[in-house]
C-alpha cells in the first residue's frame, strides 16, 4: 500500500497566520508553489492560501494586499490527508473536496504537501485519468 507519507513533499513551509499576503505571495514565488499551509503561532494548520485567493479574492477586488492577513484565508476547517493514510483515500478525498492540493498531516502536525501530480504519477492510469477528470470539472477552491 502506498500512503500519502510515500509520495508528500516534506519540509512543507507555512504562511504564518499574521503574515501580509504580499508576504505569503513573494513566499510562493521564492519556493515555486502555487498554494501555501497557515498556521497559527501554535504551529497548528489552520487553512490553505493559494495564488488563485491572492489574484481573484484580494488584488481583483481592490484589497491592499500589505494590509491583508493571510488569516482572512483561514477557514473553518481545513481539507487534509493522514500521513499513513493510503493514495487512494487521498484521490478520494481531492475528489470530493475539488481541490487540487492536501496538506499531510500526522496526528496535529504538518508534515507535508500532496499535489494532484503526486498522485497521478503513483497511480495506475485509469485512477489518475479519474482523478484529472473529476479534479477539471469540480469548481477549484484552491
Amino acid at each position: 500500500m502506498t500512503t500519502a507519507r510515500d509520495i508528500m513533499t516534506s519540509g512543507t513551509e507555512c504562511a504564518g497566520i499574521n503574515e501580509t499576503v504580499t508576504e505569503a505571495a513573494r513566499k510562493m514565488r521564492d519556493l515555486g508553489v502555487g498554494a501555501l499551509p497557515i498556521c497559527g503561532e501554535d504551529d497548528r494548520l489552520k487553512g490553505m492560501i493559494t495564488d488563485r485567493d491572492i489574484v481573484l479574492n484580494c488584488v481583483a477586488e481592490g484589497m491592499d494586499t500589505t494590509q491583508v492577513t493571510v488569516a482572512d484565508y483561514a477557514g473553518d476547517e481545513v481539507v487534509t490527508i493522514g500521513a499513513d493514510d493510503d493514495i487512494e483515500e487521498a484521490l478520494d478525498t481531492m475528489v470530493k473536496a475539488g481541490v487540487r492540493r492536501l496538506p499531510v498531516i500526522d496526528g496535529h502536525d504538518l508534515v507535508g504537501m500532496i499535489s494532484q501530480a503526486d498522485i497521478a504519477r503513483s497511480l495506475p492510469p485509469e485512477s489518475a485519468g479519474r482523478l484529472v477528470e473529476a479534479i477539471s470539472a469540480a469548481p477549484s477552491t484552491d
